[in-house]
């Protein structure tokens, strides 16, 4: 079993940044690929960024790519997502999610059903 605890959500001006952060517990969470998706009101959950088991592989959606960041802090069972230039379209709920089997995450890192535990979401807002 794998627990994840996001926070670090807020309200920010837009153009400002924030980081978010995804707390891991369990045996195996160090050795999952990990991904973050956000959820607007009245939207689909949607692929925001993911990172590989051992970090050395991240994506991007187009929407965000040149602006956020994932990377690990293992020792602290930590994943984070930096955030710059933020945008009102980006105002969402944040989730971090850790991936079941690494072959078909590679492949579809984008999809929700590569991944099988989810944190409880923190709230970005972003203000125009």
């Amino acid at each position: 079993q794998v627990q994840l605890v996001e926070s670090g959500g807020g309200l920010v001006q837009a153009g400002g940044s924030l980081r978010v952060s995804c707390v891991g517990s369990g045996r195996t969470f160090n050795s999952r690929a990990m991904g973050w998706f956000r959820q607007a009101p009245g939207k689909e959950r949607e692929f925001v960024a993911a990172i590989s088991w051992d970090g050395g592989r991240t994506y991007y959606a187009d929407a965000v790519k040149g602006r956020f960041t994932v990377f690990s802090d293992r020792p602290k069972n930590t994943q984070y997502q930096q955030m710059i230039t933020l945008k009102p379209e980006d105002t969402a709920v944040y989730y971090c999610a850790a991936a079941e089997g690494k072959l078909y995450w590679s492949v579809n890192y984008y999809r929700r059903g590569s991944y099988g535990y989810w944190g409880q979401g923190t709230q970005v807002t972003v203000s125009s």
